[in-house]
């Protein structure tokens, strides 16, 4: 049986802050983690999947723009604020800042605007989305509470995009190869569902998303159930929209 629940909704006071670069690594080929600190007083993110806006200069016309990422930690007693960037075959502002920053260098970010916190009592859960979907799987998985299920398909381009996750959570981690020629869409028609009063989040590409969407509600996924997301759009500058 499905049972109705209503996810809290959050919304703080936000402001623009401006950050300083303390750490840059690479974390696998196609990921960028940054550390940043400074001016986080007051700073919140209660939502594995929350959002805040980075402010970039366009590399080609050094106007403004504005760029969506997933808070990926947030370390209250240190001050720092984590954030890991997708490298994309085309260099974009965000990838271009990422792959160039260097300690001491600065960052502005705004929000997140609020938070959207899923009620307890699942029997599980499942996680679909590609890189870009990484820093909230990776998040949302540090955060659940020990013991519970959840089922994870995280689609890369090679295995030594693979990442390692901390978690006390029952984790069932299924990673989709694009290079071995795997795709989310298949992998989620083979997927064996967990049983019971389950919530999937699925995020990635906008297409792909709405697709994957569609199949698990064709499965039988109540799509009340469900939070699928748009992250990004090919042949599009930036986008972060719901799937409804």
């Amino acid at each position: 049986m499905t049972i109705a629940r209503t996810p809290l909704r959050v919304r703080f006071e936000t402001r623009r802050r401006e950050l300083t670069v303390v750490e840059t690594h690479r974390l696998t080929p196609h990921m960028q983690r940054i550390v940043l600190t400074g001016d986080l007083s007051g700073f919140q993110s209660l939502g594995f999947d929350d959002h805040i806006k980075l402010f970039f200069a366009d590399p080609e016309t050094a106007e403004p723009v504005m760029r969506d990422y997933t808070p990926r930690r947030f370390d209250v007693t240190a001050g720092r604020l984590t954030l890991d960037f997708a490298l994309h075959g085309e260099t974009g502002p965000a990838t271009a800042w990422a792959l160039s920053a260097q300690t001491g260098d600065i960052l502005n970010v705004g929000g997140p605007r609020g938070s959207q916190i899923l009620p307890d009592g699942y029997d599980g859960y499942v996680l679909i989305g590609d890189e870009t979907a990484l820093p909230a799987i990776g998040r949302r998985l540090e955060e659940l509470p020990a013991g519970t299920p959840v089922t994870i398909l995280a689609e890369v381009e090679s295995d030594d995009d693979r990442q390692t996750w901390t978690t006390r959570a029952e984790a069932d981690i299924n990673w989709v190869i694009r290079s071995e020629g795997q795709n989310l869409a298949d992998a989620v028609m083979r997927l064996e569902l967990p049983s019971g009063d389950i919530h999937v989040w699925v995020a990635g590409e906008a297409q792909t998303a709405k697709a994957l969407r569609q199949i698990l509600t064709d499965r039988g996924v109540d799509p009340k159930s469900m939070k699928a997301a748009a992250y990004w759009r090919r042949g599009t500058a930036g986008a972060h929209e719901p799937i409804e």
